[in-house]
């Protein structure tokens, strides 16, 4: 994984990893995965849990706002593209624990420099939302 220095604002096309260029995949559904309101906000609950497991209600207590339904949804999918894993445990009841793969985990890293990004721009971010709003835009 590269780390750029946070003060040095690469050209997308500078940023190589591997001979790997940037080049957005939108079509792929990893993106939009990754946008929605919720994803991120449950791997980082998992990454942070005791143990990095979580139960089904244990992530809902974590995650504020989250609907049982959406919870479901989201586990779902990140299960599905194989960021999360699902333990069932046939007890009486029956327990089902969450926990980040290693792709889940690697996510994360790649989240980072996003979040350092998100970090550094957002005062400037929203001032031109504020001046694009009091133009009547």
């Amino acid at each position: 994984m590269i780390r750029l220095d946070r003060s040095h604002h690469a050209r997308p096309d500078e940023i190589a990893e591997a001979g790997r260029r940037f080049k957005p995949s939108p079509s792929n559904g990893v993106c939009t995965r990754l946008g929605d309101k919720w994803t991120v906000l449950v791997l980082w609950r998992l990454s942070i849990a005791p143990g990095r497991r979580l139960r089904f209600s244990g992530l809902k207590n974590e995650v504020e706002g989250i609907t049982q339904r959406m919870l479901t949804l989201t586990l779902r999918n990140l299960e599905r593209d194989g960021l999360v894993a699902r333990h069932y445990f046939p007890e009486v009841p029956p327990r089902v624990e969450y926990q980040l793969t290693e792709m889940g985990t690697g996510i994360l890293s790649a989240l980072e420099g996003l979040n350092f990004w998100i970090q550094d721009n957002l005062p400037r971010i929203e001032q031109s939302r504020r001046a694009y709003d009091d133009a009547g835009q």
